[in-house]
């Protein structure tokens, strides 16, 4: 038997990088999974976002797994679409035991209006608030809800530098903001045993990283910086010294946070970050 066998798990953002490393790594263990992604662009995010070709890819790889999986194109923005999406996941798959809130864009760039400021805080912190409330009145007593932040949000001076325009700084306050949401609804949900946590990497090895605008921000001294320039600027996010994690680590994560083996795991803010936090963030001796 699998870590989480028979579980059925919403996972938003399915289509390709981290949402798709989750949903076949949980299938990997004996999940079935609802799967949903904008599969469009948004204007101002200046990286494509993920196809419905890629969507179907994450449909292939799941079901060469063994297991089912029910996929459909919606809006994390949208709470009536993740409503219709979960609710005809639970009737196919006929149940719910935990929800992934994975979906995110950083639409960094300077020349970027206020737009960007205002999408990156409805993708990432409202899209998590809408598929946590598309999931609840299905969760039983004792389900998981894991939600990803970054460690942008738990240390200063990261993508809110004003050289990465109002799309940084929102990148920034919304994954604040999915922080300080994940601990309070855990206290909420705390008579009902759900439990509420938070995944936060680092650089992590998808099309968000590997994009030009992130080289850009990395590499802010090159006009038209490659991957290979922006590498070496990369480690700065770590402590160990690598320049990002493989979205398969954050995976695991996750698959832990969704398991039976953290049934009294809450409120907890998990990095996953090679140590760039308390590179950037020492704890000061105590005397």
């Amino acid at each position: 038997m699998g870590r989480v066998q028979d579980k059925v798990v919403f996972i938003t953002g399915a289509a390709r990088g981290q949402g798709r490393a989750h949903a076949l790594r949980l299938a990997e263990e004996g999940a079935d999974i609802i799967a949903v992604d904008i599969c469009a662009d948004i204007a101002t995010n200046a990286y494509p976002l993920a196809s419905r070709q890629d969507l179907d890819e994450t449909v292939r790889l799941v079901e060469k797994l063994g297991r089912r999986i029910v996929a459909r194109q919606a809006d994390v923005r949208d709470p009536a679409a993740l409503k219709a999406a979960v609710a005809e996941g639970v009737a196919e798959l006929g149940r719910l035991d935990a929800v992934v809130a994975q979906a995110g864009i950083a639409p960094l760039g300077p020349q970027q209006g206020i737009q960007a400021f205002i999408d990156a805080i409805t993708v990432d912190f409202n899209g998590v608030v809408h598929a946590v409330e598309a999931a609840l009145p299905y969760l039983p007593d004792g389900g998981s809800i894991v939600a990803t932040g970054s460690i942008a949000a738990l240390i200063p001076a990261s993508v809110d530098n004003p050289a990465n325009g109002p799309g940084g700084l929102g990148y920034s306050f919304a994954k604040r903001s999915v922080a300080a949401f994940i601990h309070d609804l855990a206290t909420v949900l705390n008579s009902r045993r759900i439990r509420v946590n938070a995944v936060h990497p680092t650089n992590v090895n998808t099309d968000m990283l590997n994009s030009g605008i992130m080289y850009r921000s990395f590499r802010p001294d090159l006009e038209n910086p490659t991957r290979e320039d922006a590498l070496e600027s990369f480690p700065a996010t770590t402590g160990f010294g690598n320049p990002y994690v493989e979205p398969e680590d954050v995976a695991d994560t996750v698959l832990f946070l969704v398991s039976d083996e953290s049934r009294y795991v809450t409120g907890m803010q998990m990095r996953v970050d090679a140590g760039g936090y308390v590179k950037k963030r020492p704890q000061l001796p105590t005397f």
